[in-house]
């Protein structure tokens, strides 16, 4: 299960270069994901990971990501939307006795809504969600602008952004309660809300019609509210993706 939760982060990020540039509503692909976690103890490692998607006028499905539009021109896109958040915690994955000793923190599914702004000079790209698994019940907020550069084949999508996560989000992940602090003798955590800023660059050439290989990668500077939490051990935290796609 950690294989597969890892691919799905992999999978939501890439769907913002596969979705655009592809000319059919289908597409498929596979890809290698690399995601490094912040938490004390684990390993980064390399993962194969599977690509699947379909974009319609009203609805669609990238991964681990769907949404059915409530509005849907080109200068605009609006939708519910739901997702699978990749984030989790399983004590026995640490190389560290003081995490072993902590709770289990469950991956969940966020819903909420989504919206795409497009202009001349860019696009803002926004998603405000919340758990409904009952697992963190917090809330995050993930916004960015981005530009779309054209070059024959060659697209680059370089874009700037921020995530706030909630004070329940930042707790239940990261924050250590005083009965874990008792068993692993960590000290005791409350975490606050957040504001984490990212930088991420896609990149996509079309080798013809149909086929196109493209990479991904986001670089997320983590909050003080997170790097204080004696569970976490990096300051920054990210995902890298490259593969192929294939639209019908």
């Amino acid at each position: 299960m950690t294989k597969f939760k890892l691919l799905a982060l992999g999978v939501l990020l890439a769907s913002s270069v596969t979705a655009v540039h592809a000319e059919g509503p289908w597409s498929v692909g596979a890809g290698a994901l690399v995601s490094p976690n912040p938490y004390k103890g684990d390993q980064n490692r390399v993962y194969p990971a599977p690509l699947l998607g379909y974009e319609g006028d009203n609805f669609y499905f990238r991964g681990f990501n769907a949404g059915y539009y409530l509005w849907n021109d080109e200068a605009d896109k609006f939708s519910v939307t739901a997702y699978y958040s990749p984030l989790h915690f399983r004590p026995k994955d640490s190389n560290y006795d003081s995490m072993r000793a902590l709770d289990y923190r469950h991956s969940t599914v966020m819903a909420g809504l989504s919206w795409v702004h497009n202009t001349d000079y860019g696009f803002l790209r926004t998603v405000l969600a919340g758990d409904i698994l009952d697992n963190s019940n917090g809330i995050t907020w993930d916004t960015a602008w981005l530009y779309r550069y054209n070059v024959d084949s060659l697209t680059l999508t370089p874009g700037v952004g921020v995530v706030w996560d909630s004070k329940k989000q930042n707790d239940y992940y990261y924050g250590v309660s005083g009965k874990e602090a008792n068993r692993s003798g960590l000290n005791e955590y409350d975490a606050g809300n957040s504001w984490s800023p990212y930088v991420e660059l896609s990149v996509n050439y079309k080798l013809n019609a149909d086929w196109n290989v493209f990479g991904m990668g986001r670089y997320m500077r983590l909050s003080k509210e997170v790097t204080d939490s004696p569970m976490v051990d990096s300051n920054w935290t990210g995902v890298l993706l490259t593969g192929v796609n294939y639209s019908f």
